[in-house]
C-alpha cells in the first residue's frame, strides 16, 4: 500500500475483510486509564490496552504527564499482545481516535511498521452493524517482534520553541486551552508556546466521526501553514491530541515530529515563556 492514507488508517470494511481472510491481526481497544475500568463491548478479538500504563512512562515535570514508555516495558507489552513482525496491528477507541492516535504513534515510534488507526473507531464499526463481543479473547501466543525505538521524529522543548519561530508549530489542544486564562495560584499557567498556531485535533474529524477526506485534510492543513513547504511540528497537553493530529498529517504525506512533553512539560518550567490570546505570539509572559 503506497497511499499515505492507507498506510495510516484502515476502514471498518477493510478490517472486516482482513478478519474474514484470517490475516494475522492484533486488535487493540485503547482506553485512557485502567482505573476505573471502561466497560464497553469489543470488536471481536480485541485486547483492552491503556494509555496510562501501556503507552506512557512515569510522569515528571521535565518529561510531562505522558512521556514515552521505557522500551523494555513496551517490548514486554507488545509480545504479550502477540505482535510479530508479520502482524497487522489495528488500534481503535470510542472517541474518533483521540486515545488510539497516541497508541498508533507510540507503536510506530517503537518500530512497529504495520500498524493502522481504525478510521471512525468503535462507533464506525458498530454503525455498520458488524458483530461485537462482550469479553476479550484468550491470551494470545506470545509475539516475537523486536522493537526499534526512534522510528517517528520527536522534538524537545528547545526544538519546539525554535520551530514555532522558523517553521510551523501546531497546538492540537482545544481553543480555550490555547487562548489561556488568568493564572491560578498553585496551578500551571495556561496559554500556548509563543508562535504556535491553534489547530485543534478535532477539526481533522468530519461530522460522521471519521477523518476528513484526503482532499479536505490537505486544504485544512494548508490553511494552517502545513502545506509541505516548511517543517511542521505538533504538541498538545500531554502528547495524545498531537499524535491524533500527526495521524491526519501522515495521511496526506506530511511527517511531523511530536513534542512528547507538550504543554505539561513546557508549563512546568518557569523559564519557558507563555503566550495568551487568540494569536500565535500575543501577550508573551514568563511561565
Amino acid at each position: 500500500m503506497s497511499d499515505p492514507r492507507t498506510r495510516t488508517f484502515i476502514t471498518a470494511t477493510d478490517l472486516a475483510a482482513a478478519i474474514g481472510a484470517e490475516r494475522l491481526i492484533v486488535l487493540l481497544d485503547v482506553r485512557d486509564k485502567v482505573d476505573p475500568p471502561v466497560e464497553r463491548p469489543l470488536i471481536p478479538g480485541a485486547i483492552p490496552a491503556y494509555l496510562a500504563t501501556d503507552f506512557s512512562g512515569a510522569a515528571s515535570p521535565s518529561a510531562g504527564s505522558r512521556p514515552l514508555p521505557e522500551i523494555a516495558d513496551l517490548q514486554a507489552k507488545v509480545r504479550h499482545w502477540g505482535i510479530t513482525a508479520d502482524s497487522l496491528v489495528v488500534v481503535y477507541d470510542d472517541n474518533a481516535g483521540a486515545q488510539a492516535g497516541r497508541a498508533w504513534w507510540t507503536l510506530r515510534w517503537a518500530g512497529v511498521e504495520n500498524v493502522r488507526l481504525l478510521d471512525g473507531g468503535l462507533a464506525g464499526w458498530t454503525a455498520s452493524g458488524r458483530q461485537m463481543a462482550n469479553e476479550p479473547p484468550p491470551t494470545p501466543r506470545p509475539g516475537n517482534i523486536l522493537l526499534r525505538p526512534g522510528q517517528m521524529p520527536t522534538l524537545d522543548a528547545d526544538q519546539a520553541a525554535a520551530l514555532a519561530c522558523d517553521g510551523v508549530l501546531l497546538d492540537a489542544r482545544g481553543r480555550a486551552a490555547y487562548v489561556g486564562a488568568p493564572a491560578e495560584a498553585g496551578k500551571p499557567p495556561t496559554g500556548h508556546i509563543p508562535g504556535a498556531i491553534s489547530a485543534p485535533s478535532a477539526h481533522s474529524i468530519g461530522a460522521d466521526g471519521h477523518f476528513k477526506s484526503t482532499e479536505d485534510l490537505r486544504a485544512h492543513f494548508a490553511g494552517l501553514g502545513a502545506d509541505g513547504a516548511q517543517q511542521v511540528g505538533v504538541y498538545c497537553g500531554s502528547g495524545n491530541a498531537a499524535s491524533h493530529l500527526i495521524a491526519g498529517l501522515n495521511a496526506i504525506g506530511i511527517e511531523a515530529p511530536l513534542y512528547v512533553g507538550s504543554w505539561s512539560a513546557w508549563s512546568a518550567d518557569p523559564a519557558r515563556p507563555v503566550a495568551t490570546g487568540a494569536e500565535p505570539g500575543s501577550e508573551e509572559k514568563p511561565a
